[in-house]
């Protein structure tokens, strides 16, 4: 079969012939129908996620590790726990039975592939509580997955919007699809610091935050009371890390502040999970929520990772 084949750490993948997969007792093949390539899944393949390891630990190897596919009855399904080195960038793919659920019929399954981003920024409901009304930070907001959590916080009613990038024109784009207020990141420490405390009006309810690194550690000092005072509650969800893996947080930052800090799994379980879904699978039907992709050959896979054009697009990659 054709895949994309990494031959090494922090490599980039090239279309080449690779030798089809063969389920053994309790597997199944998948003929592969659309792959979103994620952050996660080039940070895997540089060595520099934590699962690095497990997907990459034998060499050549397929990068991505889910995608959208057919089962052998025709089936459309999600899948995932693929069978290194096999992976979800080639034509066919092999996975444990059961690893994989139905999707929603009528929705490409291109936009389905990216819905996974808009599963995660449901994430300031089921971590942080997020009630309507409430005032929703988006760090990160003009990449695929911080695009989606202002349209999200839209949809679940939030009352102000406020979010964060380094590009004034991608912020405007963002705007325009719901945020109320933008902050540009790349200003040095002081104006930043100023800028999120100019924009926070009441308080920021909620921060959902790909950044971390610079930004937050700075977003962190800035919501240190400056006064005696009881701080209002801020609760932040750390989904990503775009900018940097750690964040120096003193002292004060937690205690006086109000900041409570979760990590996104919080608060998940299979029932919250297939909830949350199903509310992603209602917007999409309706249009309420949309996703724009990027949709591009395997065969073309070298050029697109390399990509860096994309500008809240999701590069999706279709055998």
């Amino acid at each position: 079969m054709k895949a994309a084949v990494l031959h090494e750490v922090g490599g980039i993948p090239r279309y080449e012939d690779f030798p089809d997969p063969v389920a053994g007792d309790g597997e199944v093949i998948i003929d592969v129908k659309a792959v979103a390539v994620e952050n996660v899944d080039k940070a895997i393949a540089a060595g520099t996620h934590y699962a690095s390891e497990k997907y990459i630990g034998r060499l050549p190897v397929i990068p991505a590790f889910d995608g959208i596919g057919a089962l052998p009855d025709g089936t459309l399904v999600g899948f995932g726990n693929i069978r290194p080195p096999y992976g979800a960038l080639a034509e066919k793919a092999v996975v444990p039975q059961g690893s994989y659920m139905p999707i929603p019929d009528g929705i490409d399954p291109a936009v389905v592939a990216v819905m996974a981003s808009a599963v995660t920024a449901m994430s300031m409901k089921t971590a942080a509580g997020f009630v309507p009304g409430e005032t929703v930070l988006v760090q990160g907001a003009t990449g695929v997955a911080g695009r989606l959590a202002v349209k999200v916080a839209r949809l679940l009613g939030a009352g102000r919007i406020v979010a964060t990038g380094r590009d004034d024109n991608q912020l405007r784009e963002v705007q325009a699809i719901g945020a109320d207020t933008v902050i540009n990141t790349a200003v040095s420490d002081e104006a930043l610091a100023q800028a999120y405390l100019d924009a926070r009006g009441d308080g920021y309810d909620v921060v959902v935050d790909y950044l971390w690194g610079r930004p937050s550690e700075i977003l962190l000092r800035a919501l240190v009371p400056r006064s005696f005072a009881f701080g209002k509650p801020t609760r932040v969800v750390q989904i990503g890390e775009s900018v940097g893996t750690e964040v120096a947080i003193a002292g004060s930052s937690l205690r006086t502040s109000g900041v409570e800090i979760y990590g996104a799994a919080k608060g998940l379980d299979p029932q919250t999970m297939d909830e949350v879904y199903q509310q992603v699978v209602t917007w999409t039907r309706s249009g309420e929520l949309t996703f724009e992709v990027e949709k591009v050959p395997l065969s073309d896979i070298e050029t697109a990772w390399q990509r860096t054009d994309l500008k809240g697009r999701r590069l999706v990659v279709v055998p």
